[in-house]
């Protein structure tokens, strides 16, 4: 085993329905809240049990204690724009309408965000959420601004904007909703087939004004391991039925291979790019996994839990790939690792992309040229 190796003691019981079921202490904060698991394993008996003996005298059982519920607070943010430098992404301007997110992916790079909050990024992460309510005014604000220089916007660059809580909250929707206004352009990565609702909006930005592209990330073919590793995102199905709408609705669209899990699901690549290509997918990417802060201890209990027999070979992989390590934040490796491993996963991405005839070269640009500010005349000198 390696020193490095993250250490793990008796397991919690799993929370139906999430990504973990463990709230790792917050890198801050000096309190840690250590759940006894013994005492959780035998209330979790305890509650089958009185399920089952319900259902033998027909009376209605109580309550799941084992189902975490999610809990959802409002963001009270005065600003909707986030700008970055990295030279890793693609794109300098931000938009995330929620903090936190439902989906639960086990290997999501976001989780450790939810630490400056004072939560965890495990349990707290899926199921305490921060709603930015008031997003669509306070992006229409900005646009507004007589200083303001149209340039893509993503939607979004942390949590996914069309996790399930968007079906209520509609924020997503009501920031599309000024973007279309003001004929701005949009970038959107999403696992969420939900994002289909809005083919109305991102039709008439894509095909009126070249201001909209999509990208559906898919991790696995596998629905058995999609389940247990993004447990509430959408079906590979519906990602893939998606990809179909949205380019049938002249919304260009890609595939994003994300996270290549070394070791688990690199051998999907051709399959799930040939798959995307077939459903309407004109261009395709690929993230490694990354792991910072408490993501790597979180993802190897996961990996304890639902696959022990290729844990150390997802780790050690992992490490190959990390100079030794299980995260490597450094621009230029961090988005795709280093060394002959990586080398050769990313050649088989390359070839498998050109096989799929996804490689078309690069994109054309999102356009601004169409941005307008409603009801602003133009000067003569403008």
């Amino acid at each position: 085993m390696n020193g490095n190796e993250p250490q793990h003691g008796a397991h919690t019981p799993q929370m139906r329905g999430r990504g973990t079921s463990q709230n790792p202490a917050n890198r801050f904060t000096h309190l840690e809240i250590v759940p006894d698991a013994e005492a959780l394993e035998a209330a979790r008996q305890a509650h089958e049990a009185d399920v089952a003996a319900d259902e033998e005298n027909g009376q209605p059982p109580e309550a799941d204690p084992f189902v975490a519920p999610t809990r959802y607070f409002v963001d009270a943010s005065r600003s909707i724009l986030v700008r970055n430098d990295s030279p890793d992404v693609n794109f300098s301007v931000s938009i995330n309408p929620y903090r936190g997110c439902e989906h639960g992916c086990i290997y999501c790079y976001a989780r450790p965000s939810h630490e400056y909050f004072g939560l965890s990024a495990g349990l707290d992460f899926e199921t305490v959420l921060f709603v930015k309510r008031d997003a669509p005014e306070l992006l229409r604000r900005e646009l507004k601004r007589p200083s303001y220089a149209p340039e893509p916007i993503a939607l979004s660059g942390v949590t996914d904007p069309y996790q399930p809580i968007e079906r209520e909250f509609r924020i997503t929707r009501g920031v599309l909703e000024v973007l279309t206004e003001f004929r701005h352009p949009v970038g959107i990565v999403t696992k969420n087939a939900l994002v289909t609702r809005d083919l109305d909006l991102l039709g008439a930005l894509a095909q009126q004004y070249g201001a909209a592209r999509v990208m559906i990330s898919v991790t696995t073919l596998d629905p058995r391991l999609k389940r247990i590793l993004e447990p509430r995102a959408s079906s590979v199905r519906r990602r893939l039925d998606a990809i179909r709408q949205l380019a049938e609705a002249g919304v260009p669209v890609g595939v994003l291979v994300a996270p290549i899990i070394p070791g688990l699901t690199e051998h999907e690549i051709p399959s799930i790019l040939e798959q995307a290509a077939d459903a309407g997918a004109t261009s395709a990417g690929s993230v490694m996994l990354r792991l910072p802060h408490a993501v790597k201890d979180l993802f190897a209990d996961w990996l304890e839990r639902h696959l022990p027999e290729a844990k150390e070979k997802v780790l050690g992989r992992v490490r190959q790939m990390r100079d030794g390590e299980l995260n490597d934040s450094r621009f230029g490796r961090r988005m795709r690792g280093s060394g002959p491993l990586a080398d050769q996963i990313h050649d088989l991405f390359r070839l498998a992309k050109r096989k799929a005839g996804l490689e078309a070269g690069v994109r054309d640009p999102l356009s601004t040229a169409s941005f307008r500010v409603p009801g602003r005349t133009k000067s003569l000198f403008d």
